[in-house]
């Protein structure tokens, strides 16, 4: 212990000498045409008006998008810059998916996954990353992360390390102890909790400060049980309005949106009303749900693709009976009351639940969305301009001026036909072609 203080100035000032270093090293000019590109196609959605250009050029810099020209319009670009012409396909903004998480696999369900050791599910984290980021999703909140493998990972992106979407990680997602946050699967003898159960408003407040402390850019709770627990059900309220309030003021007083997973309806209206910002799954919201949420605007992110593959493959993949119960019985409920929220002009993100079913395959969701009452374009913007929205952000989310360059392609006109989006041909993240 005696030898820390000693090696606490070494430390300060080898990291200094780092951060000098870094400081010291400009970005590449852009006026030589370094770090520049334009990429062109014979079509850009503009996600905003829903209106299709022809003939689409977007000049890209440092990273972010410069100037966009159509109609036969061309950007103010340096001879030389580098080109990506796409020919006959469409451009959009990257996609943003509010609801994954990263460092799971659907094909370990039940109690397969104990085959593995702790360190085995930030290593799957990895590839996930990369082919979500080659669905064309260029931008994820990760909502419920363990041994802060959703942090881990998005430093690593960061970094240039490793090859993914842009990460929004809420680390560990909490609530109340023996709720569907908690780990429910195992007796008492075994001594398995949520390090971060919080059984009172006091006890949460202090969970938002330590999660927000090692990372935690969104909070997540369990406000009812779930489809994939134990001993819970999906309808049960399993933390009280107070506990809600309390997570929602402190994670709102340092900057940080919350979100709730919350099947049952009782359990969405208090999350409403203590102000939560997204609702995840509101599988059984009623009438009342739907009013408050349109009176506080709260957005709902409801992914209703993942019962397809659930019940094709759960039971092979070592999924428990119950739990698949409990998903035949919610599934077609949790379909028509999107379809209820939509038509009633609830604010809607796309939130897919990716780890559930694998990922990769989250543009599955918008031809649900669109079965269901969404228009393609409705469906599009719930993923770009509408989730940006909802993070709270104005640099993703749509092809325009001073967004990061988040760009992909697709072949034929998703407005038509919203399949197309599960085959992006083209993908760019911060101006780098991936």
């Amino acid at each position: 212990m005696r030898r820390r203080p000693r090696l606490l100035p070494a430390c300060v000032l080898f990291l200094a000498t780092i951060v000098a270093s870094l400081g010291a090293q400009e970005p590449p000019s852009a006026s030589d045409g370094s770090d520049a590109s334009i990429v062109t196609a014979a079509r850009l959605l503009d996600v905003r008006s829903g209106r299709m250009l022809e003939r689409a050029e977007v000049l890209v810099e440092h990273g972010r998008i410069v100037q966009v020209a159509s109609g036969g319009a061309h950007v103010e670009a340096k001879p030389g810059v580098a080109r990506h012409d796409l020919g006959d396909m469409t451009l959009l903004p990257g996609l943003i998916d509010m609801h994954v998480h990263i460092d799971s696999d659907p094909q370990y369900g039940g109690y397969t996954y104990l085959q593995f050791n702790d360190r085995f599910w930030s290593m799957i984290a990895v590839g996930n990353a990369r082919k979500t980021l080659m669905a064309g999703f260029t931008t994820v909140r990760n909502v419920g992360a363990q041994d802060w493998n959703d942090v881990g990972l998005q430093q690593a992106i960061d970094a240039g390390k490793v090859v993914g979407p842009r990460i929004v990680p809420a680390t560990f997602a909490f609530g109340a102890t023996g709720g569907h946050c908690d780990s429910t699967f195992f007796p008492p003898s075994m001594g398995q909790q949520n390090p971060y159960n919080a059984d009172s408003p006091d006890e949460a407040r202090k969970v938002v400060r330590e999660l927000r402390k090692y990372g935690a850019q969104v909070i997540k709770i369990c406000a009812t049980g779930g489809v994939f627990s134990h001993n819970t059900e999906p309808g049960q309220q399993q933390m009280t309005y107070e506990e809600m309030k309390a997570v929602v003021d402190e994670a709102h007083m340092w900057g940080l949106k919350v979100a709730a997973h919350a099947h049952g309806a009782a359990g969405i209206r208090d999350a409403i009303r203590a102000g939560v910002d997204t609702i995840e799954h509101a599988s059984l919201i009623d009438d009342e749900g739907i009013r408050l949420a349109k009176q506080h605007g709260a957005w709902l992110s409801m992914d209703i693709y993942n019962t397809d593959y659930t019940q094709s493959e759960g039971r092979k993949n070592g999924v428990l009976d119950d739990n698949l119960r409990k998903d035949r019985e919610i599934g077609d409920l949790q379909r028509e009351n999107f379809r209820r929220a939509f038509r009633a002009g609830v604010k809607m993100v796309f939130g897919t639940d990716a780890g559930i079913y694998p990922h990769g395959d989250n543009a599955r969701q918008f031809a649900v969305m669109v079965r269901y009452g969404m228009t393609p374009i409705d469906a599009i913007r719930s993923a770009t301009i509408n989730a940006a929205e909802a993070l709270g952000r104005d640099d993703v989310g749509a092809i325009e001026k001073g967004r990061y360059a988040d760009i992909i392609a697709v072949q034929g006109d998703p407005t038509k036909d919203v399949t197309v989006l599960e085959q992006v041909r083209f993908v760019m993240k911060v101006g780098v072609q991936n």
